[in-house]
């Protein structure tokens, strides 16, 4: 399978930094660089990734398939649709700028660290990749033990009870998930995800994969995990959560649950819709009320997964063009949003907003990046993210006009939330966490803020980079013409 290199390449490359960050005797800064030159690869890959791929083909790509066992029908079957591949680049960019925060700030037990960064790229990259059913729940599982690890030990004070929280959660979901896999794989006599199964109408399968992408994503009300485990990761870690890990679930419907199995979905679009609307008005309501930056971010992210999910189950073209529009945007905002809360943090020793005030006053390039990351954020017109918006409200309208009302009033209430933090954060008076002598952003931090808030701004001006190579010919994309 020509190319098929290309998709190990972006799976095995982590995972063999990964060891040698764990097991070479490397000091702190060096093992930090070692892992952001493993990074920085990954992206160079992904590139060549994406300039190989036939983006006018519908066709999952770059295939790589070896036979694990033969009896069961399980094999190493890997290869990407073109929208996978997107979120793979927007993943690994992610990755690349958390891992670079970590380096600038300095973790304690740096190679248990990057190993756990490198292996949750592994991970994140083999969902995206995975197309064998049990290949795809082994890289969704292997997730779950980096980021129990990276929570659990670097997080802050109430870290015990945000992993052990996350945990419960996900296992839940992930074991529904595992037992829908086997009755398909042993009723079908095989795991492949790229066959006609004879029972991809089978309502309790679909329910079982549901299950599990609700809660990573999460959806309300399958949310408890969220504010404990993005207040208490380290900011770097918070983002990637936000960012990449949720749009590994969002992913999971779109690709796994509404194109393999359209009669559940055409049966269950309504509640789904349902769910996220509640979602998108309770997590924006909850942004708003919010007492600090991670509190806004968190909780935007509840209710921006809520208008993916409008996107990805109004099951036409245009929704799942912005949903996954959405999805880039959102992973880069929230990316950036929490590592710029961190370094607020680190300057302040807090990220509340009865404390803070007054940042912009000597402090231009906070003011800067936060100001042109907010204004994207609230989806201003011009910006990706309103082009994103635009278009999973485009879609929606198509189920009915309620669902595109309940997006407006959502979109209303982004701008109301994300206006707060900026005005708490960089205006008013000078709160009494920030010493005089705070300093702006430094040439490194900048570093790895700029280039998130440059793909924001060229998405801004050219989002049919993503949307006109998404699905290639949407007439033939498998399972599409299924749910209509």
């Amino acid at each position: 399978m020509a190319n098929g290199w290309l998709t190990d390449t972006l799976i095995l490359l982590p995972l063999g930094g990964a060891i040698f960050v764990a097991l070479a005797p490397l000091p702190r800064l060096a093992a930090g660089l070692v892992a952001l030159v493993v990074s920085l690869f990954e992206i160079a890959f992904w590139g060549g990734a994406l300039s190989a791929f036939d983006f006018s083909s519908s066709q999952v790509q770059l295939q790589d398939r070896v036979t694990w066992f033969g009896e069961l029908g399980i094999s190493y079957h890997v290869g990407f649709a073109g929208f996978a591949l997107w979120l793979v680049g927007m993943s690994t960019i992610v990755m690349t700028a958390a891992i670079a925060y970590a380096v600038w700030v300095g973790r304690d037990h740096a190679r248990a660290y990057f190993a756990s960064m490198l292996l949750l790229t592994t991970a994140l990259v083999g969902v995206f990749a995975a197309q064998d059913y049990l290949l795809f729940y082994v890289f969704w599982e292997a997730m779950l033990i980096p980021l129990y690890v990276l929570v659990g030990v670097w997080g802050g004070p109430g870290r015990l009870r945000a992993t052990l929280m996350f945990f419960i959660y996900t296992m839940a979901g992930s074991l529904l998930m595992l037992a829908s896999i086997i009755v398909l794989g042993i009723s079908h006599h095989s795991f492949d995800m790229t066959t006609p199964s004879s029972i991809d109408n089978s309502d309790w399968i679909f329910l079982g994969f549901i299950a599990a992408f609700v809660v990573k994503a999460p959806i309300f009300p399958f949310h408890g995990w969220l504010p404990d485990a993005y207040r208490e990761a380290p900011a770097e870690i918070a983002g990637v959560l936000s960012g990449a890990v949720s749009k590994a679930a969002a992913y999971g419907f779109l690709y796994v649950a509404i194109l393999h199995f359209p009669g559940p979905t055409r049966d269950f679009r309504t509640p789904i819709l349902v769910l996220a609307a509640i979602g998108l008005i309770y997590g924006s309501l909850l942004a708003f009320r919010a007492p600090d930056v991670r509190g806004v971010v968190a909780y935007s992210s509840l209710a921006q997964l809520g208008l993916i999910t409008f996107g990805l189950f109004a099951t036409n073209v245009a929704g799942f063009n912005g949903a996954v529009l959405q999805m880039v945007n959102h992973g880069l905002i929230s990316a950036a949003m929490f590592m710029l809360a961190g370094l607020v943090e680190l300057r302040t020793g807090t990220g509340r907003f009865d404390r803070l005030g007054g940042m912009a006053r000597g402090r231009p390039a906070l003011a800067t990046v936060l100001m042109t990351l907010g204004i994207i954020a609230l989806a201003v017109p011009g910006s990706g993210a309103f082009a994103g918006e635009f278009l999973i409200l485009t879609g929606v309208f198509t189920s009915g006009w309620g669902w595109s009302v309940v997006g407006a009033i959502a979109i209303v209430l982004a701008a109301m939330y994300m206006l707060r933090l900026i005005s708490a954060v960089l205006h008013r008076s000078k709160g009494s966490a920030v010493p005089e002598g705070a300093r702006d952003l430094r040439l490194p931090e900048l570093g790895l803020l700029l280039p998130l808030v440059a793909l924001l701004i060229f998405l801004s001006a050219w989002p049919a980079a993503i949307t006109d190579h998404t699905f290639g010919q949407t007439d033939a994309t498998p399972g599409l013409e299924r749910v209509r």
